[in-house]
């Protein structure tokens, strides 16, 4: 099955029309998109309806998971909502079936959080304030988990925004990777056994990486892959076996990016 994603596409009302073009044979190259949060630039109803637009209607299923972009404005749950009218399955904490050609595919979502990585990671200790920025995580690992144990298909990806792993955070300062994701969001995913782990939000990032328990993890916030978006092509293989990658390719027409000075 071919599973095409992108994240961080931070589309503001000036973006109207600009991505779609790279998008309308979508088909051709993947079974389904897949997109890992920060679709909007500032969270703003208008700024979803240009997301919408863009990616409605493409013949193809589309589910997703919001970025802290998408929060910026407080409006997230009418955001979802809004998506979820126009076809494009909004995950938090849940999961989606999609019978593909390939194979059935489960896909769970979450945004997540930060706190960092085993080691150099914030604890639930001190201040209520750190507590609730720790407890947030484990709250979202908590429903990625539930979210996947809910799957029984032949290939399962785990999609979120902030990263589950340091490995795919390259290039970004390590001083600001607590803000970029946490350990915590891995371990469901090495715990239910997911074959695919999807994320975005660290624009300096690398594209590969693989959890401890050896999931492949791919950042695909557009600045990272330069491309409209990236496909990844997996067949499924014997229930007592991972599935296995059979090759993968960034597709789709270039797309304009832009870099921002905050965190993604």
């Amino acid at each position: 099955m071919r599973i095409a994603a992108v994240g961080d596409v931070h589309l503001g009302e000036d973006s109207r029309g600009l991505l779609r073009p790279a998008l309308e044979h979508i088909g051709d190259h993947a079974d389904v998109l897949l997109l890992a949060g920060d679709l909007t630039q500032h969270g703003t109803l208008d700024e979803a309806r240009v997301v919408a637009e863009e990616f409605a209607g493409l013949g193809v299923p589309v589910a997703a998971v919001l970025g802290n972009h998408d929060h910026h404005s407080d409006q997230e749950e009418a955001i979802a909502a809004l998506l979820t009218e126009s076809g494009i399955t909004m995950l938090e904490g849940t999961a989606i079936t999609f019978d593909l050609p390939g194979g059935s595919l489960g896909v769970a979502g979450v945004k997540g959080f930060g706190g960092g990585f085993a080691g150099k990671c914030a604890s639930r200790f001190g201040e209520r304030e750190m507590k609730s920025f720790v407890e947030h995580t484990m709250e979202s690992a908590g429903r990625l988990r539930e979210a996947l144990l809910s799957l029984d298909t032949d290939v399962t990806v785990a999609l979120t925004h902030y990263a589950p792993i340091a490995g795919t955070l390259g290039g970004e300062p390590p001083q600001i990777h607590p803000f970029l994701g946490s350990y915590l969001l891995c371990e469901p995913v090495d715990e239910v056994g997911a074959d695919l782990a999807l994320h975005g939000h660290a624009h300096f990032g690398s594209e590969q990486g693989v959890t401890p328990g050896g999931v492949r993890v791919r950042n695909v916030a557009q600045p990272v892959i330069r491309a409209a978006y990236a496909t990844y092509s997996i067949e499924p293989v014997a229930a007592s076996a991972p599935a296995g990658f059979v090759g993968e390719v960034a597709s789709g027409h270039h797309a304009s990016t832009r870099n921002h000075a905050d965190l993604g």
